[in-house]
């Protein structure tokens, strides 16, 4: 056997570009199929993380927005009553306020950049398992002042990099200090685009009306289903049909689906390249029989059996299997490191990529070279001498 191995090493090595190029489609296959089984297991870390740190226990309350809503608005009362639920944690409620924000009094009106003005509680940020990038959120004491929070977007549209030095915005015609700079939400989007100011100071100096647009419910981790069917009938008892109530975690969780689909996707394109791969190891294998059949008549000649010929042949196709199976692996952890790393993921490598993937390599390199293996111990010593 080992000088089997070394005459089939020997050949490889004297067609060097052609063992490389066909060791190199079946890494590229077996890189495919690494890198995506990694990013995914690494994206889906990262984004179940998120969902854990945010929790799965919060609850949005607003108006319903279909046929037969009514008024479409929350009553006055809707924070008061959802605290009383013996489930709810805590509670903070977002309110509409009609008007503009600028990053000075000299930009044109119609340039408000998108952004909202919202008066909301100093609970929101708790609520939301939210954070501060610059400054400080509102408090009990400030909630009644004309002071804002600017949500991450609207920050970026304003050109508020710092809090150092102060910064003034202008707000339904008033200058307001802006006392912070709030992380994204990933549970609340919409006051990303938002500049936040106290409830009472909406209510105080912009004549905003006090009824919630959105309350945010953080509930019992235990006992999430049974508070979201009592909500409604609780926040507003003569029409509880008009109440919506979701769940933003699922949205991420649906994006988790989404990924997942698109992983089973990308492995399919993966192991199209890997047939490929495999493909051209059997036509470079093939080629390589036509070629060496004077070397083959030869070695029949002088005693090596039927048998000791297939075993050449697949033994180069198991080593240049097993060479690109080797390199495409390594090339998909490094895919996956660099990209993971990039994204701020914890980077993962699943074990069923490595094995599966090296696995694959050898189970492509037995079927590609079986069929050149076998036509190659048919050959005739007598024809293949004569031909030559």
């Amino acid at each position: 056997m080992s000088e089997l191995v070394r005459v089939a090493l020997g050949a490889l090595a004297a067609r060097k570009l052609r063992s490389f190029l066909s060791a190199l489609g079946i890494a590229i296959g077996i890189a495919s199929l690494v890198s995506v089984l990694g990013l995914s297991d690494s994206s889906k870390s990262a984004l179940l993380d998120q969902i854990g740190a945010l929790g799965t226990n919060l609850l949005t309350v607003e108006a319903g927005t279909g046929f037969g809503a009514g008024d479409s608005a929350l009553p006055e009362t809707a924070v008061a009553s959802a605290s009383r639920v013996a489930t709810v944690e805590a509670t903070a409620a977002v309110y509409s306020v009609d008007a503009a924000v600028y990053r000075n009094d000299l930009v044109p009106e119609d340039q408000t950049g998108g952004i909202r003005v919202i008066g909301t509680d100093p609970g929101l940020l708790e609520t939301l398992n939210g954070g501060m990038a610059h400054g400080s959120f509102l408090t009990e004491g400030t909630r009644q002042y004309p002071v804002a929070v600017v949500g991450s977007v609207a920050a970026e549209r304003l050109g508020i990099r710092d809090l150092d030095p102060a910064v003034m915005l202008h707000i339904g015609g008033r200058w307001v200090e802006v006392l912070g700079v709030l992380e994204p939400f990933a549970l609340a989007a919409e006051l990303d685009r938002a500049v936040l100011i106290g409830d009472l100071a909406a209510e105080a100096y912009f004549d905003a009306e006090l009824a919630p647009t959105v309350v945010y419910v953080r509930v019992d981790e235990r006992y999430i289903d049974e508070t979201r069917d009592v909500l409604a009938g609780t926040i507003d008892p003569e029409n509880p049909e008009e109440v919506e109530i979701s769940r933003p975690s699922d949205l991420l969780e649906a994006q988790s689906a989404a990924e997942s689909s698109f992983t089973g996707l990308f492995l399919g394109l993966g192991a199209v390249a890997l047939l490929v791969g495999g493909i051209g190891v059997a036509n470079v294998m093939v080629i390589g029989v036509i070629e060496r059949r004077s070397e083959i008549g030869l070695r029949r000649a002088i005693g090596a059996t039927r048998a000791h010929i297939r075993r050449q042949f697949l033994i180069e196709a198991l080593t240049l299997a097993s060479l690109g199976g080797t390199a495409g692996v390594l090339l998909g952890v490094a895919v996956t490191y660099v990209y993971a790393t990039a994204q701020a993921w914890r980077v993962i490598i699943p074990p069923v990529a490595l094995v599966g993937g090296l696995s694959a390599a050898v189970a492509i390199g037995v079927v590609a070279g079986l069929y050149p293996a076998i036509r190659a111990a048919r050959v005739s010593p007598t024809e293949a001498l004569r031909s030559a």
